[in-house]
């Protein structure tokens, strides 16, 4: 895909519209450094930043109809930013490659700030086949907060000189494959209001920490029904209406347990704390 993106940007640089002078400079993606030392008017776009665009980072699955009666799901696009560092280079010296390098730079940026999105008409590779489902949005001149150049040319051991920084944002499709799913037949609502759920937990006193009673009976006597305890001392009754409740614990080493509690909307998990024997 990046190559397609270099490909896009020589197209946009070389297009009828574009300024003569872009038109007739060369379009290099070389690295910038002390070696780099064109033999003619260059354009040149380092590709020196490639990070997720978080802004627009969409977490929610894409819903497609198959026309088969059922849908797929897709993961959405990853949003990539992709900076460049934009220079020209003259083949002149002295005083006229000043000129003509500041004459060229003046054109460049007021070409690329025409097309806040990317045009169709310059898409090559990839990102023309088919036509891009998201528009590809692009920023020059917007250098990031916090970031200068002088590091870097010096890590590039070449003097400073005059750039852009011209960001494109890139919708990359994830390759996995769309997961199939069928069509919903019915939806059943069930209000949880009218038949709530009673959970608790059953707890006893052991050398001054509460610990869980598994494997204990537990029942609800106005609703003649019971379980057994679980592993954690948690146990569950399904729907019963609000009211209130009488929990009747049997244990066999000691003398059944009767606690009472209030079943009321905000209040469904009961703690059951056993006497000490």
């Amino acid at each position: 895909m990046l190559q397609d993106l270099d490909a896009t940007l020589r197209a946009m640089l070389g297009d009828d519209e574009a300024p003569e002078s872009l038109r007739a400079a060369d379009v290099s993606f070389m690295t910038p450094d002390k070696d780099f030392k064109p033999a003619q008017d260059t354009v040149n776009l380092f590709l020196h930043d490639v990070q997720e665009n978080r802004s627009l980072r969409d977490q929610a699955p894409l819903l497609e109809e198959a026309g088969d009666d059922s849908f797929t799901v897709r993961r959405p696009p990853l949003r990539v930013d992709c900076t460049y560092l934009v220079t020209v280079w003259s083949h002149k010296t002295g005083a006229v490659r000043i000129e003509d390098e500041h004459r060229l730079l003046g054109e460049l940026l007021l070409w690329l700030g025409r097309f806040p999105l990317l045009d169709e008409r310059f898409l090559r590779g990839r990102m023309a086949q088919p036509p891009p489902a998201y528009p590809i949005p692009a920023s020059v001149g917007r250098p990031k907060e916090g970031t200068g150049t002088s590091q870097f040319w010096t890590a590039l051991g070449t003097p400073p000189r005059p750039a852009l920084s011209f960001t494109v944002t890139l919708a990359l499709e994830s390759p996995e494959p769309p997961a199939p799913v069928p069509r919903v037949r019915e939806v059943r609502i069930e209000p949880t209001a009218a038949h709530p759920r009673l959970r608790g937990r059953l707890l006893e006193d052991v050398d001054g920490t509460r610990q869980p009673v598994p494997g204990v009976r537990v029942e609800v006597l106005e609703a003649g029904r019971g379980t057994v305890v679980g592993a954690s001392g948690e146990f569950t009754f399904e729907r019963l209406t609000f009211g209130t409740y009488t929990l009747l614990v049997r244990r066999p080493d000691r003398p059944d347990s009767r606690t009472q509690v209030e079943h009321v909307p905000g209040r469904h998990v009961h703690t059951v704390v056993l006497p000490p024997p």
